[in-house]
Parts: C-alpha cells; sequence; structure tokens
C-alpha cells in the first residue's frame, strides 16, 4: 500500500468539511477588509477562521487523541475550554491591528471582524455549520453592505488637522476656532508641540463637523494663512 493510500485510509474525511467552509468564510470576509486596504485582510482571516476550527474539532474529538489515561481516572472531555481560549488568545492578534495616530484610534472594526472571524471558525468546528454560515453572511452583511447605509446616515464626522507655524505667526486658540467654524468644524481637542529650538509651534486638533466634512474647503483656507509651515487634515474613518 502506498503512502497516500494508507493516508486516504486513515483520514477522517469528515473533518474536511467543517475546516474547507471556515476557510471559504474567513476568505470571503478577508476579502472585504483587503478591498477596503485594512492591515488584516485576507490570508489573516482565513488562518484566524480556519485556526479556531481545527482547535475545536481536536477539542470535539478528545476521544481519538493518543494518550493514556491513569489507572481508575476517569475522563471528562470539556470543549468549552478550547473555544475560551481561543476566543481570549484572539485578542492579542486584535490589539496588533488597532493603533493611534494622534487624538484618532484606528483599526477597530478590522479587530472586531477577527474576533468574529473566529467564532465563526469555532461554529464550524463544534459542528453547528447553520450558525456558521449566519455569522459568516452576518458579517459580509455589516462590514459589506452596511457600509453604505452609514455612509448616508446623517452623524458627525471626526477629522485630525495638524498645524505647523512658524515662531513669530502662532495664533491664539480664538482665531483657530474661527478658522475651522469657517469650514464648519468644532475642535473638541487642541494639543500644543513647540520644536526644540522654538521655530517651529505645531497644533494637533481634533474637530468634529456634519458629513460629508468640508476638508476641501479648510485646505484651502489653510494654503492662505500666512507663517503656516505645513499642514495635513486627515478625516478619520476606521
Amino acid at each position: 500500500m502506498t503512502v497516500g493510500g494508507a493516508l486516504a485510509g486513515t483520514l477522517d474525511l469528515a473533518l474536511i468539511g467543517p475546516v474547507a467552509a471556515a476557510m471559504v468564510a474567513g476568505g470571503l470576509i478577508g476579502i472585504e477588509r483587503t478591498y477596503h486596504g485594512h492591515p488584516a485582510g485576507f490570508r489573516t482571516h482565513i488562518l484566524v477562521c480556519m485556526t479556531s476550527c481545527v482547535l475545536m474539532l481536536a477539542a470535539m474529538h478528545q476521544a481519538t487523541w493518543a494518550f493514556v489515561a491513569l489507572p481508575d481516572q476517569r475522563l471528562v472531555i470539556d470543549p468549552t475550554r478550547m473555544s475560551h481560549g481561543i476566543l481570549t488568545g484572539i485578542g492579542f492578534l486584535c490589539a496588533g491591528v488597532i493603533f493611534r495616530e494622534g487624538f484618532s484610534v484606528h483599526g477597530l472594526t478590522t479587530a472586531a471582524s477577527l474576533w468574529t472571524t473566529s467564532a465563526v471558525g469555532v461554529m464550524f468546528g463544534i459542528g453547528m455549520w447553520d450558525l456558521g454560515f449566519i455569522a459568516g453572511g452576518a458579517t459580509l452583511l455589516v462590514l459589506a453592505i452596511l457600509r453604505f447605509l452609514d455612509a448616508r446616515l446623517p452623524h458627525v464626522g471626526v477629522v485630525d488637522v495638524t498645524l505647523r507655524w512658524t515662531r513669530a505667526s502662532v495664533p491664539g486658540e480664538a482665531t483657530l476656532r474661527d478658522l475651522l467654524s469657517d469650514s464648519g468644524l468644532k475642535p473638541v481637542r487642541i494639543g500644543h508641540v513647540v520644536s526644540h529650538d522654538g521655530q517651529i509651534h505645531e497644533h494637533h486638533i481634533k474637530a468634529r463637523g456634519p458629513m460629508p466634512l468640508n476638508v476641501a474647503g479648510l485646505s484651502t483656507r489653510l494654503a492662505e494663512q500666512g507663517g503656516l509651515a505645513g499642514f495635513s487634515v486627515m478625516p478619520r474613518d476606521d
């Protein structure tokens, strides 16, 4: 008998279906994240969903594990321990895609999608195929389709503004607020950073305004300001 034949004889084909389904569900969620340029994308979501499924399959089939129980000892199988460990451990991976830039925090939605993808993999691993497909479809609905609805809902947008002034041209906060209000923005936080030689004074501003934000108008007004050595206007989008 060949090695391939031996493997086919010992391979549990019932394990292939859940792993394949987990890879498909994770891949579909990952495609949406990759398409929108987020750090954890296609392959990452496949690996998260597949690994969660494989670990749960291993926990559900502990009776086939190659170990010898101690004499007169009763073996109690509790697969829920594995799921607790998976969903706790995935938190470390989720933390890796969340980052802070100035006053902004990015990557929260991608972290949530990884956490959800892990849960989908767990569902396939324990044999709850229906719930796995429902959860995977619901995740795609939230990430892909509801994105368009979210863009049309009336809500307040957030923008991060960084202004670099020369020493003799630094305006007061009242002037800054007037400058932003002309573009429909209201600053909620203003930070100050001064260079070591005191020649450059930076304002780091977190501002809110009705959507769509008037970023082009603000950029035009800032370009006309004398004494402004440079600036950046970054709308926040998770």
